[in-house]
């Protein structure tokens, strides 16, 4: 079962659909894993090709509460895109958080963001500011958001935006501020201080991020002095997974793990004694 639903975020609305398990999907848990998916720049809660709404519906067969939303400005979500930069991103997420773990079916214990692309960085950097994230699957992640997003958008709409006070991508207005965001955050420099597990995926086929990030990511994370990190990389898949083959391996990777977390639980208290 799904539905549509608002989460208030200040004076905006932040349009959202939750998935619940069917009755098969279910465990004999009485409450329930929640899994939260932030899009990424200038996309929205259903993902190019369904990419959202397949992964929603996967990730609820098997037994988990999925959340997944438009940020300001992007979807039906209120706002205007180019007045909220990644601190403001961050800060969204946390109110879906919110809303979340105020539902009674929830277990605290097992939260996780999934983030694609810039919606990964937000992923990470909400969770090394928000103790309630105890995991993260980044699929493509951004890991150098002012960078990643200029190669994107093009210098020429940045430098209309400082000269101008904005500049129009694909009908989004971005302003000065959005840029000093981005710059503002270093992903990898963050990753030491989320203690918990990560799965990041990334396809050899993607043009817009570099797989080689999630290589980079993975040394990073396990640098940590505690909390694990798996990878899966999925040859020739592009950025947003477009082939059906590419979306079957990255839901089954991600589902497998999103199932296994108590068995890594074991695992790593016994790695750990």
């Amino acid at each position: 079962m799904e539905r549509s639903l608002t989460i208030r975020y200040g004076d905006l609305s932040l349009a959202a659909t939750i998935h619940y398990p069917s009755q098969e999907g279910k465990t004999e848990c009485n409450k329930l894993p929640l899994v939260i998916i932030n899009h990424g720049f200038v996309g929205n809660r259903i993902g190019v090709d369904r990419l959202f709404v397949l992964a929603a519906r996967e990730f609820a067969g098997r037994g988990n509460l999925v959340i997944r939303f438009d940020f300001a400005g992007c979807g039906e979500s209120d706002g205007a895109y180019g007045d909220h930069g990644l601190d403001s991103m961050i800060e969204q997420t946390r109110a879906v958080l919110d809303y979340g773990l105020g539902l009674d079916i929830v277990d605290p214990t097992r939260v996780t963001l999934l983030g694609h692309s810039l919606g990964g960085a937000v992923a990470l950097l909400t969770g090394v500011r928000d103790r309630r994230v105890k995991s993260l699957a980044l699929w493509s992640p951004v890991s150098y958001p002012f960078n990643d997003i200029l190669r994107i958008v093009g210098r020429k709409a940045y430098d209309e935006a400082v000269t101008k006070g904005q500049a129009d991508y694909l009908g989004y207005s971005i302003k000065p501020a959005f840029f000093d965001a981005l710059m503002k955050h270093q992903p990898f420099q963050e990753t030491q201080k989320f203690p918990g597990d990560v799965f990041l995926v990334h396809g050899t086929g993607d043009e817009t991020i570099p797989v080689d990030y999630t290589f980079l990511l993975e040394k990073t994370f396990w640098l940590r002095g505690e909390g694990r990190c798996e990878k899966s990389i999925i040859f020739q898949a592009d950025h947003t997974y477009s082939k059906g083959e590419h979306k079957e391996q990255l839901f089954k990777a991600t589902g497998d793990w999103l199932v296994g977390y108590e068995q890594r639980q074991r695992d790593w208290q016994h790695w750990s004694i």
